[in-house]
């Protein structure tokens, strides 16, 4: 079995944006939303579709490695520190899915990120990105886990698609954890960091609904205050809460 697979998801006219790593025993595949383009890579599956988390569950299915990591085409992975992140992989058989970091264009890491392996949680996950994400993969189709197709760029509620992602994986009873490896590089404005429009705040309010149902409104009152001044003040913070 192929170790490890790097599933990308990537419109047809930027197909040829990636930049693919050098490691010859790991599988690339291209999953193409778009008109069909000339390419002379291997791999390749054409979606008749739209919103990137239906490219991501393309990758789920179709996926060889016993591990599967989800690119973009606007990111660049780190060889060294995937393999590092492989390793504790193979070490702890019974993660489900480790998420790792990220850095941006002038090396420095994207978010505030734990400095040790921290469990995850719904608590502390929301700001997963997709290529920070390693799934094993057997265990994800056992567990039956996959994007919901409603959320992500591309869908109407254009964020949240990985948080929902590991929310469901939580909840079905798979571990997951965060380590601090860089696997990654990926450029600092992204959809996830959009908080300033109303259609933002009303996006994140909806995924607390996705993933907490009937405690969604004090998950977001606690949230938006720990966030007011992105949301826009307090003002904003309250038609958060009550996803307006």
């Amino acid at each position: 079995m192929v170790l490890l697979t790097i599933g990308y998801s990537t419109l047809a006219d930027r197909a040829e944006n990636i930049v693919y790593p050098r490691q010859p025993d790991w599988e690339y595949q291209l999953h193409v939303q778009g008109e069909k383009v000339p390419t002379n890579k291997p791999n390749t599956f054409y979606l008749d579709s739209s919103g990137v988390a239906k490219s991501r569950n393309s990758a789920i299915i179709h996926a060889n490695g016993k591990y599967l990591l989800f690119g973009d085409d606007d990111v660049v992975f780190d060889e060294a520190e995937i393999t590092k992140a492989l390793d504790y992989l193979e070490q702890h058989p019974e993660i489900s899915l480790l998420l790792a970091s990220a850095v941006d264009e002038a090396g420095q890491l994207r978010k505030s990120y734990p400095t040790a392996t921290t469990k995850l949680s719904r608590m502390n996950s929301a700001r997963a990105a997709t290529y920070e994400m390693i799934i094993r993969v057997d265990e994800i189709k056992k567990l039956n886990i996959r994007f919901d197709e409603e959320f992500g760029a591309g869908a109407k509620n254009y964020l949240g698609d990985e948080y929902i992602f590991i929310a469901d994986l939580i909840k079905a009873g798979g571990n997951a954890v965060f380590a601090p490896i860089p696997i990654a590089m990926h450029p600092a404005n992204s959809s996830g960091s959009r908080w300033g429009e109303t259609a933002d705040r009303i996006a994140r309010a909806k995924i607390f609904d996705r993933v907490f149902g009937k405690l969604a409104p004090a998950v977001r009152l606690a949230f938006g205050l720990r966030r007011a001044a992105e949301l826009g003040g307090l003002a904003n913070v309250l038609r958060f809460t009550f996803s307006r």
